[in-house]
């Protein structure tokens, strides 16, 4: 694996992400450079309505032209915390406040090209209100029963990793539990 050298050179910097070409150390000595996508992180966020309800957004996503069904998510804003965010982002894509915003699991998005780091919780007791979309967001908040969004998932109606992720990993906590 191929060792980071301390430069790394921002070639773009954007809202979300920043491109950087990365100076590594190869096995044998010799130097490359990689190009990095450098993102902040974010979240993805398991809204159980009630013990048998989850929360799931359809949003439009123009790099795949599709919109998909995922769990609601969103970058970690600069000073604020993942768990900061996790609350943050449940109110604004779905309007329901947690009484119990529980972190599960983190992951690399894609190390291959991204720093992104996604930090995944499950949200309880949640209280409805009204949704922030922020401009230009085309969401919208669905329910679905949990075995529902399960199949969805194992029949492909579900596209996005982190959905996919989200849901199995949680659903494997459920039947630890019991349910």
């Amino acid at each position: 694996m191929p060792e980071p050298l301390p430069g790394r050179r921002v070639v773009y910097q954007g809202r979300k992400i920043d491109l950087a070409l990365q100076a590594v150390r190869l096995p044998d000595g010799s130097t490359a450079e990689r190009e990095v996508v450098v993102h902040r992180g974010a979240v993805a966020l398991v809204p159980m309505v009630d013990a048998e309800h989850v929360c799931l957004v359809r949003n439009r996503r123009y790099a795949v032209d599709a919109t998909l069904l995922e769990v609601p998510a969103g970058t970690i804003d600069r000073g604020e915390s993942p768990d900061e965010t996790a609350a943050r982002e449940l109110t604004e894509e779905t309007g329901y406040r947690a009484g119990r915003i529980v972190r599960v699991a983190e992951w690399f998005v894609s190390p291959g090209v991204m720093s992104e780091r996604m930090f995944l919780y499950l949200c309880h007791e949640l209280t409805p209100g009204p949704t922030r979309h922020q401009p230009g967001e085309m969401l919208e908040p669905l329910i679905v029963a949990w075995p529902e969004a399960v199949r969805m998932v194992h029949d492909g109606r579900i596209e996005d990793a982190k959905t996919m992720l989200a849901l199995l990993l949680c659903d494997r906590l459920r039947g630890q539990e019991g349910r």
